[in-house]
């Protein structure tokens, strides 16, 4: 189960099942739950707990010292749970401070080289294409899908089931359902992730209407999300809502009033 090459400290904890490649490093406080699997040259280090069926490709570092320059080399913390995907050169820092935590929830997907950020709080069923980057203390909520070189700045909230084009950034928050692209940008709803997520058609068209006056109706922001209190009721609505009235950065604005596309029933 473990290559004769790899280096593992006496004081890590694996369970049986694990398998380790060779040259791996993996360091005096990181725990691995079951059947996880760590390539080739991965290195695990910091003070990592991971859940069970994670997987590690070649040349993943996960727990290593954040790039903050706030961070005074203490030993502080990665939490990783169950069955996620980490490719090849994945990146995943571990907090600035020791009463902080990074944070990867359940059955995620993160392909070659994206990175990972000190904080971050990632949820489950997340996407991260290749080259995706998230700044320190993103959030990113459940079923997002990241694409290719996007870029997300510190503190930013990624909304569940939101989608990014490629090469897009964002340095205010992505609300949840959207599909945001170039930088700060919305241009509709993600309609197809809606209804892969199983949400009702009427819950759509609900979502279709709430967007519009969010996004479109030209009343100021604080106005808009009074008006959506009072109008829409279902579950996806309140989500949105809710998530553009607590915004601390701003939320990313869309792109053309007269917009229609992805928003087809």
């Amino acid at each position: 189960m473990i290559h004769p090459t790899a280096i593992i400290h006496p004081a890590a904890k694996l369970h049986p099942t694990v398998r380790v490649g060779p040259y791996a490093v993996i360091d005096a406080d990181v725990e691995l739950g079951a059947d996880c699997v760590v390539g080739p040259h991965a290195y695990l280090t910091g003070v990592t707990k991971i859940g069970i069926g994670n997987k590690f490709f070649a040349g993943t570092v996960i727990g290593e010292a954040p790039q903050d320059l706030k961070y005074k080399d203490e030993p502080t913390r990665v939490q990783i749970g169950n069955n996620n995907v980490f490719r090849e050169h994945v990146t995943v820092h571990r907090a600035t401070k020791p009463d902080g935590l990074t944070i990867i929830g359940d059955n995620n997907f993160l392909m070659a080289n994206a990175h990972v950020g000190h904080n971050c709080d990632v949820g489950n069923h997340v996407i991260l294409a290749n080259g995706a980057l998230l700044g320190g203390h993103v959030t990113v909520q459940d079923r997002a899908f990241i694409s290719g070189n996007a870029v997300v700045h510190q503190f930013v909230r990624i909304g569940t089931l939101a989608m990014t084009q490629g090469v897009s950034g964002f340095s205010q928050d992505l609300p949840p359902f959207t599909i945001g692209l170039n930088i700060n940008i919305i241009c509709g709803l993600n309609i197809v992730g809606l209804r892969r997520a199983g949400i009702a058609a009427n819950e759509r068209l609900e979502l279709k209407s709430l967007y519009k006056l969010l996004f479109r109706s030209g009343n100021g922001l604080r106005a808009a999300v009074a008006e959506a209190r009072e109008k829409f009721s279902t579950p996806a609505a309140k989500i949105l809502t809710e998530f553009v009235a607590t915004t601390k950065r701003g939320v990313c604005s869309d792109r053309n009033a007269g917009a229609t596309e992805n928003e087809e029933e």
